[in-house]
């Protein structure tokens, strides 16, 4: 006999997929990062950072470093909560620890406290091939696979008008991205990815590998031609007011991309760093940076703005 699932999500970019995958009234319970669609916010919190997550780029940074090294969980989870909501279904990650909440932090609650028995389906998105291999994952988890393969053969098509377009024009930009302000890191995973679809070249990120940390040393020798910053975490007023750490730097001020006005920040938090269906919207956005002559500025103002435009 089919039972009507009862989701809990606790990262952001599964909730959105469980949504696009039209089970979003079955959604019962999120992570404190779930914020999209909207009406997921009425939902339950099932988790909460155990660091304070206010400060600079520097302090978070230093806080989440020492949290690891004690063998502390960045995040802790609400066993209490997860038992009285009794989910058929709890969706969590393997890929980061620092991004959301980890495996072992869900297997632990689980098996302290939550009566129900869930099914525990786990995502580890590395490149753009494990996102839609974790849509379907989510889809079968569900009961249903069909609707998976639909929604996956729906985002690619949606990214082909994007490469299509692309692959037409007559330069491929070089552009650094980067992921994390002080101290500074590069984006990889699938990002570089998306870049590629976009019409660019990625000078720094890796695809399929983590996100590394680099210095302004090595950004100044790659000499990007476009610079696209896009915390992880961070909307764009946020970022904005991170970005003095950069910019009082000489040699920030002498690169190219800073020189020609082509340094854009980007809403990293409702974007890049969800691994879900909003990848399209990624591309489309770098799209606009990369190639704006050929590219109408759709997401101007909500997923990017030009870093000399903001006050």
């Amino acid at each position: 006999m089919n039972t009507t699932p009862r989701i809990v999500s606790l990262i952001a970019s599964a909730t959105e997929i469980v949504a696009a995958l039209g089970f979003g009234e079955e959604l019962v319970g999120r992570s404190h990062e779930c914020d999209w669609p909207h009406d997921v916010t009425r939902l339950p919190m099932c988790s909460a950072p155990r660091i304070d997550v206010h400060g600079s780029s520097r302090e978070i940074d230093d806080r989440v470093k020492d949290a690891l090294r004690d063998a502390v969980s960045v995040y802790r989870v609400d066993a209490q909560m997860l038992d009285e909501l009794r989910p058929t279904h709890i969706i969590t990650q393997t890929q980061c620890e620092v991004c959301a909440v980890s495996l072992k932090d869900v297997e632990a609650a689980v098996c302290d406290l939550v009566s129900s028995r869930p099914q525990i389906v786990s995502l580890a998105p590395m490149c753009l091939a494990d996102v839609w291999d974790d849509i379907r994952r989510v889809a079968d988890a569900l009961g249903a696979p069909a609707r998976g393969s639909e929604l996956v053969a729906d985002l690619q098509r949606r990214l082909a008008v994007v490469v299509d377009v692309a692959q037409r024009q007559a330069r491929r930009p070089r552009i650094a991205c980067i992921e994390w302000i002080d101290p500074l890191m590069c984006a990889g995973n699938w990002v570089p990815e998306l870049v590629e679809l976009a019409g660019g070249r990625d000078i720094l990120g890796t695809p399929g590998q983590h996100s590394p940390y680099i210095s302004l040393a090595d950004v100044a020798a790659a000499d990007p031609d476009v610079i696209a910053v896009m915390p992880c975490g961070f909307d764009i007023a946020r970022t904005r007011a991170e970005m003095p750490a950069l910019q009082q730097n000489p040699a920030w001020r002498a690169l190219r991309a800073v020189q020609a006005g082509r340094v854009y920040l980007t809403d990293g938090n409702q974007y890049f760093n969800r691994p879900g269906p909003r990848m399209v919207e990624s591309a489309e956005i770098l799209a606009e940076l990369l190639h704006p002559e050929a590219f109408p500025p759709r997401h101007r103002g909500t997923g990017w703005r030009c870093e000399t435009a903001i006050a």
